[in-house]
């Protein structure tokens, strides 16, 4: 899908909201800068709306995000976890004593996986389409857990879905993308993430498109976004849409996104 260019917010509808959810993205032990899901290629972040901070320190980055950009919530990646590595329980735990509703995304799939987070304080636990094993695997985390603790991530890289396994039971959904986020949905999850990681640190705008589709698909569900965020025109566009918030890490760092700026949007 092509990428809409920023548009003027139809009058009336300034005073839709949508959150701004900090991200940390975690690799080797260090926070680091996302940019198009090139893993290999994480730099620390050392800078946050162009005041520096220690580089790669997750809690200064957090405190960063809540002291001078006033984000109320924060989403972990856990990218070790996410690629088959040791989780980074030693640095989630001190963001979760934070005290802000905390996503984590640590590659959980199955019920132990999805309560290990819940023990380490995570607010909802995210299940990604990367290295989610198949719905039934979803379904059960659901009954076991509750579903209102889950996030599904509609997991992409160039509006194609990311799947851990061509043989698993996730491919045996034909069609459009969105009935990836609309078999979450049967499963029992209460919020779900589009996330596009070729997008993630370009600033190219997300794929509003889809967005749409799969609010206008699923409208009773929490409805998350990332990857590409570029400023405010976008936060309100996402507002129109429906979208009940944003995953943000670049544009925060680089300063693209001010306190007054999110404040407004919430």
């Amino acid at each position: 899908m092509a990428v809409p260019e920023p548009v003027d917010v139809p009058a009336g509808m300034e005073q839709a909201a949508v959150r701004v959810i900090g991200v940390l993205d975690l690799l080797g032990g260090c926070a680091v800068h996302a940019r198009a899901g090139r893993r290999e290629l994480y730099a620390p972040v050392e800078t946050v709306a162009g005041t520096p901070i220690e580089p790669g320190n997750a809690l200064a980055l957090a405190r960063a995000y809540l002291d001078r950009l006033e984000v109320t919530e924060l989403y972990i990646a856990d990218l070790d976890a996410i690629l088959g590595g040791s989780p980074q329980d030693a640095a989630v735990g001190p963001l979760a004593e934070l005290g802000v509703p905390l996503w984590l995304d640590a590659g959980a799939s199955s019920v132990d996986s999805v309560q290990r987070g819940i023990d380490l304080g995570a607010t909802s636990v995210v299940v990604g389409l990367e290295t989610l094993p198949s719905f039934g695997a979803l379904h059960n985390i659901c009954d076991t857990i509750g579903g209102e603790r889950i996030a599904f991530s509609l997991d992409l890289r160039n509006g194609k879905p990311i799947v851990a396994s061509p043989a698993n039971g996730v491919l045996r959904n034909s069609g459009p993308v969105v009935r990836f986020a609309a078999n979450a949905a049967a499963a029992g999850v209460a919020s779900v993430i589009v996330l596009d990681l070729a997008r993630v640190g370009m600033g190219q705008g997300l794929d509003f498109d889809l967005i749409s589709t799969v609010r206008e698909t699923l409208p009773g569900l929490t409805l998350i976004a990332g990857g590409g965020i570029r400023g405010l025109a976008d936060l309100k566009r996402l507002a129109t849409i429906g979208c009940d918030g944003v995953l943000a890490a670049t544009a925060l760092q680089d300063g693209r996104l001010s306190a007054a700026e999110i404040a407004s949007a919430r």
